[in-house]
């Protein structure tokens, strides 16, 4: 049996955090005198009342939390955040209707940065922030900070860390799984904080500082501006943003170890040497194809290049240019990223490095198996054997990942998109990038869509972020069963 109340009780908590934050917009619509003061509170107030009373109820049950009810809470957690995170938009009207405003809030909370506003610098400065905000919460994932804090509800919390983030590898910071979702927390914050200011220093106001440091550590792509960054078309900022992107797609993990000086583990983890290697390599690539094939010069090429590389290898998805003018072997280049993504451990979605390094480093080890059948060859990664499970457990992610990209995109067709929008709109939402390819590029938005395409969209995006298993294991008859 799963016990309801734990499960309500951390809704009803993610419900007062989501009514709390909703709140701190009010400063910001009072300074801008934005008139979306009242939505903002109306909708703070809704959170927190449901919270309450969701915390107030008695459920039955005990505050235990097992695999089961930590995979419930996730699924039903974000779902909630997103329900309740879309009232701002629907009571100012900003996006007065429910598939709009659904898929919105799921784009922000899930990181992936699609949009159905057409004009984002008409939107108020109130419900814009809270827009920035859905991602930074998103970011990291809001139940890990609810797991830093559970000690005072009395519930433990390795399950719903184990949920949150199921990737291939369980590196902690610290034995106790709330001291690491502090630390992970403080680093998130800390980031945060200095990408602001050197933003600001860099020229931004401090209002669209602190937008783009939002939704830039979250790996989300939000922007305060219609053009994106190709708004600011400045080395002094886009380099700056480039490399906290690629900061955030690092495994927090390695970024730890960083700050405390210990380079040698940086430089020891495989995936960190891939992903740097992997970015390096198709910055000089890009950078050569759009010198030969525009008008622009080395500096431009370049910053372009590593701009557009680093936020779609990090499924960032801001925009400096647009990469489907540049050639065609750019625009299936940046589809195919699209698929990769960036570190384990990081705030990015997509498939991730370490699993496409564990996918291709036993594919290659499989023909050295093939002329040595009785040699007994292991699959190595950071100096450790990778178990059987592990490597089984990623192909079938993978497998998985496949399948829903090709029934999406199916299923895109059917409902009457074009072959190049349906893959690129289920690519860059299962895989939490934002910009993709066809009608849904870099210069487009998502607003022309219907209502089911875009609540399809809005559930591969759930998938994606919450990597597949943590939402399909809740369609199976295994889970809800009491042996």
């Amino acid at each position: 049996m799963i016990n309801v109340r734990p499960v309500a009780r951390v809704i009803a908590v993610l419900l007062l955090m989501i009514g709390g934050l909703m709140l701190t917009g009010l400063p910001v619509s009072y300074y801008f005198q934005s008139g979306d003061a009242w939505p903002l509170l109306e909708s703070g107030l809704v959170c927190l009342a449901c919270g309450a009373l969701f915390w107030l109820f008695p459920f039955r049950g005990e505050n235990i939390i097992k695999k089961r009810e930590g995979y419930l809470i996730v699924a039903l957690g974000w779902l909630a955040m997103v329900t309740f995170s879309m009232l701002p938009y629907l009571f100012s009207g900003v996006i007065p209707d429910i598939a709009g405003a659904f898929f919105e809030t799921v784009s922000g909370m899930t990181t992936t940065g699609a949009s159905v506003l057409n004009d984002i610098e008409s939107v108020s400065e109130g419900i814009l922030y809270w827009r920035s905000l859905t991602q930074w919460i998103g970011g990291m994932g809001i139940i890990v900070l609810t797991v830093a804090i559970f000690p005072l509800l009395g519930i433990g919390g390795i399950e719903l860390f184990v949920a949150e983030a199921p990737g291939p590898t369980s590196d902690k910071l610290h034995p106790r799984i709330r001291e690491t979702a502090k630390r992970l927390w403080v680093i998130y914050v800390a980031l945060t904080a200095l990408l602001t200011a050197v933003l600001w220093a860099a020229g931004m106001s401090f209002y669209e500082a602190i937008n783009h440091a939002f939704t830039t550590m979250a790996t989300g792509g939000f922007s305060t501006r219609n053009a994106s960054m190709a708004a600011f078309d400045q080395p002094g900022i886009q380099y700056p943003i480039t490399l906290f992107m690629f900061l955030a797609g690092t495994n927090y993990t390695v970024i730890y170890f960083g700050l405390k000086g210990k380079f040698d583990k940086v430089w020891k983890s495989d995936e960190f040497r891939a992903y740097f290697v992997l970015v390096a390599l198709l910055t000089a690539i890009v950078t050569l194809v759009v010198k030969a094939n525009t008008a622009l010069g080395w500096e431009k090429a370049f910053r372009d290049s590593i701009f557009q590389v680093v936020s779609i290898i990090t499924t960032t998805g801001f925009v400096s240019a647009d990469y489907t003018a540049w050639h065609p072997s750019l625009t299936m280049l940046f589809f195919v990223l699209m698929f990769v993504g960036a570190s384990a451990g990081s705030t990015s979605g997509g498939i991730k490095i370490i699993r496409n390094l564990v996918f291709f480093k036993n594919s290659f080890l499989e023909f050295k198996r093939i002329i040595h059948p009785r040699a007994i060859v292991p699959l190595k990664l950071n100096g450790q054997i990778v178990t059987g499970r592990i490597i089984t457990h990623i192909i079938i992610f993978l497998l998985l990942y496949l399948i829903l990209f090709l029934i999406g995109s199916i299923v895109m067709t059917a409902l009457g998109l074009d072959f190049l929008t349906a893959i690129g709109a289920v690519a860059t939402c299962l895989g939490n990038v934002g910009p993709g390819i066809g009608e849904v590029g870099p210069v487009d938005n998502f607003a022309w869509l219907s209502g089911e395409v875009k609540f399809i969209l809005s559930f591969l995006m759930l998938l994606g972020r919450l990597e597949i298993f943590t939402i399909l294991v809740l369609f199976t008859p295994y889970f809800w069963k009491s042996n």
